[in-house]
């Protein structure tokens, strides 16, 4: 090629980077409040995404599977458990490291790790190979994890967790798409095992991401010198007055705290019992880990037989079915995206349970609105209660890991993570077996076969209904418990961080 013609290619180039770091990322960074906290949300949501979308991936080739390895929905679900089961084993242990040790190295050396293990996943001769596979896969998820959330606590303040949450766990959502509409259409046009390693590139390209562009924030600053910062733009009057919003309104009412629970030594050095005990003691905490279990408890055995149900119960094609699903899955991130941002505001307005509240209502919400959705015998009436109900579902989590991170001392939320993830991961691995086991049990042949047509799916369709007493429960948990001791809990909080730095002069 010609000097005229590199200079074209060039100029090309330049012109297309131009307008996608103007049109697209532009917008974005304003969003989040400049160029370096995108490229944290990007990355703390590229983590999440990609074990949401292993976890989708599984659902959408779940017929080559069977074909494949001549097995039932019943072991495709315990393939999903076995991931979920090891990391709610090791997460406790992986989240001492994170409490004290280089979390973002530790984050890339995990991601690598969940990398190989799905390569030998894609090749895999057996069911009981791919089943081990999906072990040391949970090992590396299990150190994933506390490092994430120790992360958020450190790169953005307190008064805009919420939003940076929505925006970050918005992530989890856009991996279900991409395991439900890329990997699974290029299982259909080539195999699921090449979705596989497709995946696995993936989070190797991540790793590298994580390693180079990822700095370690200091531990415990949560203000205008977290990493990220540099870049902001002059904060409006509504962002910088969500600053100093929560542990103002605590002070200006006068919340006491519950003085045996104030920390008058730095917890960094506990050993893990004495953590968990700690942890275990904070009773809002104690109600949100419960809340956000059940919470994902029905929303993995969703995601796991999602694609079956819509294509047995509307009598729909594999693709038209990813489609209608990830269609539905757009009201998750609608959700996901509003939800921390509400409860932000409120807290702004002086409610100061306003996150708790906020969850609460969306797990109700879900409940009622995935009601109707069931009951239609109609996609297009099915459809919209469907988005509904997910918008609830994901609106509920950014709300209550904000609030989880309000309740817990920061040197603390690495094992307190552990905790919440050990329990909420114990939950994930028994729903899609639980939820295929139930189907069997009212009237399904999931156990030894595809859903094949509408007569087969009404077992699955009857465990979706009986299984959404979980999300009234967890939404009825934050409404009438977590909101009694919130605020308190919260004045303990700042109380202790407060006596922590006075010991450590």
């Amino acid at each position: 090629m010609d000097d005229g013609g590199k200079q074209a290619v060039g100029g090309s180039e330049s012109a297309l980077h131009a307008w996608f770091r103007c049109d697209v990322e532009a917008p974005l960074a304003a969003r989040v409040g400049g160029f370096a906290r995108l490229r944290l949300v990007l990355l703390l949501g590229g983590v999440l995404a990609l074990d949401s979308a292993d976890k989708a991936m599984v659902g959408a080739v779940a017929g080559q599977l069977e074909d494949s390895l001549h097995i039932g929905n019943v072991d495709v679900g315990w393939l999903v458990t076995a991931s979920t089961g090891v990391g709610a084993l090791l997460t406790l242990p992986f989240s001492v490291y994170a409490d004290r040790s280089n979390r973002t190295r530790l984050l890339a050396i995990a991601i690598v790790v969940w990398s190989l293990a799905m390569g030998a996943g894609a090749a895999s001769p057996s069911f009981l190979i791919l089943l081990a596979s999906r072990l040391l896969l949970g090992g590396a998820v299990a150190a994933a994890g506390p490092a994430v959330t120790s992360l958020v606590g450190d790169y953005f303040r307190p008064g805009e967790r919420g939003r940076m949450l929505g925006d970050i766990l918005a992530g989890e959502l856009v991996g279900v798409a991409i395991g439900y509409m890329l990997l699974g259409n290029i299982a259909t046009l080539a195999s699921w095992r090449v979705s596989f390693v497709v995946l696995a590139v993936l989070g190797v390209a991540l790793a590298y991401l994580v390693w180079k562009r990822m700095p370690e924030p200091p531990r415990g600053a949560q203000g205008p010198t977290n990493v990220g910062q540099e870049d902001a733009p002059p904060a409006s009057a509504s962002t910088s007055g969500t600053r100093g919003a929560l542990r103002g309104e605590v002070r200006r009412r006068g919340i006491r705290p519950y003085d045996h629970e104030v920390l008058h030594e730095d917890p960094t050095g506990w050993p893990l019992w004495r953590a968990i005990r700690h942890v275990l003691a904070v009773r809002t905490y104690v109600a949100l880990v419960i809340a956000s279990a059940l919470g994902y408890f029905y929303f993995t055995g969703v995601r796991t037989f999602a694609i079956e149900f819509m294509r047995a119960r509307f009598s729909l094609g594999e693709s038209v079915a990813i489609g209608v699903t990830v269609g539905v899955g757009l009201g998750a991130i609608a959700g996901v995206l509003s939800a921390g941002r509400i409860g932000d505001a409120l807290i702004r307005r002086k409610y100061l349970k306003g996150r708790v509240v906020v969850a609460a209502a969306a797990y109700l919400l879900a409940a009622i609105a995935f009601l109707p959705g069931l009951l239609a015998t109609s996609l297009l009436i099915a459809a919209p209660f469907f988005a509904l109900a997910a918008g609830g579902i994901g609106g509920a989590n950014p709300a209550v890991d904000a609030a989880r991170l309000d309740v817990m001392h920061s040197a603390l939320w690495g094992r307190a993570e552990g905790v919440r993830s050990t329990v909420r991961r114990a939950f994930e691995a028994a729903a899609p077996p639980l939820f295929a086991y139930i189907a069997i049990l009212f009237g399904g042949r999931g156990g030894t076969g595809r859903f094949q047509n509408p007569g087969d799916v009404v077992g699955l369709d009857r465990a979706l209904l009986a299984m959404l007493v979980t999300l009234a429960i967890a939404g009825l948990i934050l409404l009438f418990r977590a909101t009694r001791t919130y605020a308190r809990d919260v004045a303990t909080t700042i109380a202790s961080e407060q006596a922590t730095r006075d010991s450590r002069k």
